[in-house]
């Protein structure tokens, strides 16, 4: 029981501690195999923040379990969220899992295989030590995240249930983890949280995102420095100004605004209103050159009328939002939005969740037709040989959720090179250009 192979899904907060998992792994003197074929031990971590999330997971821990068809001996493995809300009922539902691991416990991950203990291995105690990772993204960019957990209790999340309460890492450790990923390659930082802006009040009693960036931005070697999930009500004006004049941090911000209608944000239990978000939008673009910014919404939130819809399909095309993603509402068991009045049926929230990223699309055009003609710094990531481009990142791009540059280049480039492209085309959300040659 010597080799493991795993399989994470959902967000780069789980892609880390799935990282953190596999370093345990190592040090305890397993061999992490290529694939499941060859592995003794089978570990899906899995997602369950909402219906096609908790979906995914079931459908891979099923083709998981057919290896067993072959080999009963193997350890089929579930850790991550789902393990943590539906302890009970995947043993029950999926007898050909053998171990479920909650989020509290898989830094107990080494030891629980060693003892070969089929059951269910959950608590409430969170677990905070750092582990050494074994880093899964490409060599020039890894996840840095600094704080566990969520105190938002949006009311249609069910984080806070998984993941417990908001706990900040040190500054001191977070800058000794951000020095080893950079002295392994890494030449992009992202760093994550449930809510970065929330950084620190817990173990410091203020808020130390802005100091935390600054002493990132003094670390040798790192050239972007990116950040995910600013909630809008926190982000002051000592933020803006730490993004305003830090050369090293992207002057992109992820922003989940979830929805722009009064009413609607109340019953979400958001702590924003419409005016505050699009003065935030207006404050941000006239203080950070070239911004770039991020958000999400839901569609089909419990009674959500037409009226408000369509308010919030007028706001998409008047914010012109750089980056948008939109998921359709999910009804989540132990949720108070949940047991609201006025749930929308599948088809209704789909349709809506289509119409809004229909708006999106032509905005999104419409920003990248203005593209044309101007030079970007890429981070280079491959090539394309259907397409003989190369293909990379601007600071405007976040790691597999917004879009690509496309472009030629004479001389041959490797990952996580920079490089200079001119924009000459452009799709809905790709770019395509051509590199300055020196």
């Amino acid at each position: 029981m010597k080799k493991v192979s795993l399989v994470s899904l959902g967000c780069s907060k789980n892609l880390v501690d799935a990282e953190e998992m596999l370093g345990l792994l190592e040090d305890n003197g397993f061999e992490i195999a290529e694939n499941e074929e060859d592995a003794d031990v089978m570990i899906v971590n899995t997602c369950a923040f909402i219906d096609s999330a908790k979906q995914e997971s079931i459908d891979c821990i099923l083709e998981l379990a057919k290896y067993k068809e072959k080999n009963p001996d193997r350890l089929l493995v579930v850790t991550g969220c789902m393990s943590q809300r539906y302890k009970e009922e995947l043993k029950k539902e999926i007898p050909e899992v053998d171990i479920v691991i909650g989020t509290n416990e898989y830094g107990k991950i080494a030891e629980i295989l060693k003892s070969y203990k089929s059951g269910i291995y959950c608590s409430d105690e969170y677990m905070d030590a750092r582990l050494r990772r074994v880093v899964t993204t490409p060599p020039y960019m890894a996840y840095l995240k600094i704080a566990e957990g969520c105190d938002n209790h949006c009311t249609y999340c069910v984080i806070p249930s998984i993941r417990g309460k908001y706990r900040s890492r040190s500054i001191e450790d977070i800058i000794d983890e951000a020095k080893e990923l950079v002295a392994g390659g890494a030449k992009e930082l992202v760093v994550i949280a449930q809510d970065t802006t929330r950084y620190g009040i817990d173990r410091y009693g203020e808020y130390k995102l802005p100091e935390l960036l600054k002493k990132l931005c003094l670390i040798d070697d790192v050239r972007w420095i990116r950040v995910h999930y600013c909630y809008p009500e926190l982000i002051t004006d000592e933020l803006i100004e730490t993004f305003a004049t830090e050369e090293k941090i992207c002057n992109y911000l992820d922003i989940p605004i979830q929805h722009c209608n009064d009413e609607i944000l109340r019953l979400m239990g958001r702590r924003t209103n419409k005016n505050e978000i699009c003065n935030l939008i207006r404050k941000l673009r006239e203080k950070i050159p070239g911004v770039v910014l991020r958000t999400s919404l839901i569609a089909g939130f419990p009674g959500e009328t037409e009226e408000q819809f369509e308010e919030l399909r007028d706001f998409v095309t008047e914010a012109e939002f750089d980056r948008l993603g939109v998921f359709a509402y999910s009804q989540e068991e132990g949720t108070p939005a949940a047991k609201l009045k006025g749930q929308l049926d599948e088809e209704e929230k789909l349709a809506r969740q289509e119409m809004l990223m229909v708006d999106q699309a032509a905005v999104s055009e419409e920003l990248n037709r203005k593209k044309i003609g101007k030079t970007f710094d890429v981070l280079t990531e491959g090539y394309d040989a259907i397409v003989k481009m190369y293909y990379g990142r601007t600071y405007g791009d976040s790691e597999d959720i917004d879009g690509k540059v496309f472009f030629t280049s004479k001389a041959k480039l490797n990952p996580g090179e920079f490089v200079t492209v001119e924009i000459t085309d452009y799709t809905e959300y790709d770019l395509y250009g051509l590199r300055e040659e020196k």
